[in-house]
């Protein structure tokens, strides 16, 4: 029923009066504490504690598309969509140890700084104007409309004044800067956690029930036995979904090119620990790392739950969308059978996940344009007050562009999660190839930075589309090609971004040694092996991490 109750509402009301009182009061501490500077605004330099960057990289992260998305590739599926969480767990570990090094020692605060300090400013600029278009035109809008949509199917309100009220919502607490969005994504992530394990015990119960038991372990012990076949991690090549999670390719192909790239070369992600100093980040990513390892557990398990159900006879006209079943709408369903109160803290939990992206997503809209483009281009002489003043009006501008621009993008819901993993797929490689070779190999020219950039676009759209006119089922042994419901055999994405991300590192390092050789003289990064080394606390912690995903691989292999 897509209705909320008298009692999720007032659940609903205290959930938002909690995080806007929060937020108001970690504002104006601050303000006692310093001056509006611009660091202190867009990375609340120095005042995030390990814990708020964990539960900020986490509020951040997940969002509609991993509740709704996630929980219909879990129905669809099954646990192999953990996949993205569970490596997001060891990428981590790999951002804390070898990339935030880097850049707290070189002083970088945004991406295309990065860019600008390694190779030149136009390689900085051109990928500060694609990172503003990227994350306004397609992640802010997505956010905003797929956010809209998932409320709109539990709460019955209307679509449109769901994404108003979400983009006010997100602007309130963006104003505030860094520090507020940080230690606020804590109460969110408490939310975030709470809904999302409601959800799931509720789920396992109905699923023991509808089978004449009782309780969640009874439950997920009926989920392994009625969906066995959702319970595996590594997919052989005859799986019908095996062109989304192409095997062994998860442990050691693409998927790191998607969480490497994600996690350490992302503005959005990055920035939360790009102010604090480096025992703090780590610890930070460290929190992160362990919220990660949990995450499927809130949003896989009940996908899997609504399959189960939907085989049992559940829920049949409720998954339907145009005659087909749609896998989105499991998260949705299983909501709307939540009792009065419990709904409301699902619905608080979801609402969380949401407004925390947006903020994250505006303010690094604001950090870029602010930092990249007004105080480089347009107002060199900008005071850290302009720069406070400017970076809150974008805020506004791009929330505003984002509740226009949303509707007209026909943004469908149905598969979203993977469709937005493939599309951001085709840029990811050669960005990831540009930074890594960036960090460590002191050869790397601009030229080459360029190449990978441009280049790399190219040629995911050369294999994108090369089906069309080539046979390409000479790579079926090797697993590298599969046939299409059509017949037609196709690289699946993961394995293309890896052949990109090669393709892009063998340009690079061709145009940099001719270039080299041509008396050109890179600007590399200061790096030290000093840099690298882990406290026992840390190691620790990532070696329990490790220790974690190898079970899990093992057992659901």
């Amino acid at each position: 029923m897509k209705t909320l109750s008298t009692a999720d509402y007032i659940v609903f009301l205290v959930y938002f009066i909690i995080v806007a009182s929060y937020g108001y009061w970690i504002y104006h501490k601050k303000k006692k504490a310093s001056i509006t500077a611009s660091h202190d605004y867009f990375l609340a330099e120095g005042s995030l504690t390990w814990w708020a960057i964990g539960a900020s990289l986490i509020a951040s992260n997940i969002s509609a598309e991993q509740f709704i998305g996630m929980s219909g590739s879990g129905f669809k599926m099954g646990l192999a969509i953990s996949t993205y969480e569970w490596m997001a767990a060891a990428t981590l570990m790999i951002v804390a140890i070898f990339f935030i090094p880097v850049y707290l020692k070189n002083k970088i605060y945004t991406m295309p700084q990065f860019l600008h300090t390694r190779y030149n400013s136009t390689v900085a600029m051109i990928m500060a104007i694609f990172w503003l278009l990227l994350y306004v035109v397609v992640n802010l809008t997505s956010i905003l409309y797929l956010g809209a949509l998932a409320i709109h199917s539990i709460s019955g309100l209307n679509t449109t004044l769901c994404m108003y009220v979400l983009a006010i919502f997100a602007i309130f607490i963006t104003l505030g800067g860094m520090k507020v969005i940080g230690y606020t994504d804590v109460i969110q992530v408490f939310f975030l956690i709470l809904g999302g394990l409601v959800t799931t015990y509720l789920a396992l119960n109905l699923v023991s029930e509808k089978f004449g038991t009782t309780g969640t372990i009874n439950g997920f012990k009926l989920m392994m036995e009625n969906a066995n076949d959702h319970f595996h991690m590594i997919f052989d090549r005859d799986n019908p979904n095996y062109m989304d999670l192409p095997g062994l390719t998860l442990l050691v192909g693409g998927m790191w090119i998607v969480n490497l790239n994600y996690w350490g070369c992302n503005q959005y992600i990055t920035q939360r620990a790009l102010g604090a100093d480096l025992p703090t980040a780590r610890s930070g990513i460290l929190f992160a790392a362990f919220l990660k390892l949990l995450m499927p557990v809130i949003v896989v398990l009940p996908g899997i739950a609504a399959y189960v159900l939907y085989n049992k006879g559940f829920f049949k006209e409720e998954m339907m969308q145009a005659g087909e079943v749609n896998p989105d709408f499991a998260y949705p369903v299983l909501l709307n059978l939540l009792g009065p109160g419990l709904k409301g803290v699902a619905f608080a939990a979801l609402t969380a996940a949401i407004v925390a992206s947006l903020a994250g997503k505006a303010n690094s809209i604001a950090t870029i344009f602010t930092l990249d483009i007004y105080k480089k281009k347009i107002n060199v002489d900008a005071d850290e007050k302009t720069q406070v003043r400017v970076g809150r009006i974008a805020v506004i501008v791009a929330m505003i562009l984002g509740v226009i621009i949303a509707p007209m993008l026909g943004i469908d819901k149905k598969g979203g999660f993977q469709y937005i993993q493939e599309y951001t797929g085709f840029v990811s490689p050669g960005i990831f190839a540009m930074f890594i070779l960036g960090f460590f190999w002191k050869k790397t020219t601009s030229n080459a930075a360029l190449f990978a950039t441009i280049g790399g676009f190219l040629m995911s759209l050369l294999l994108k589309f090369l089906p069309a006119f080539a046979d390409l089922s000479f790579l079926a042994p090797f697993g590298f090609s599969v046939p299409n419901p059509q017949g037609v055999y196709e690289i699946p994405f993961l394995d293309r971004m890896g052949f990109v991300f090669i393709f892009c590192v063998i340009g690079m390092a061709i145009i940099s040694l001719y270039e080299n050789r041509k008396g050109v003289q890179p600007h590399g990064l200061e790096v030290d092996t000093k840099m690298f080394r882990m406290s026992p606390g840390f190691a620790t912690g990532a070696l329990i991490i490790g220790g974690i995903l190898a079970a899990l691989y093992t057992i659901y292999w």
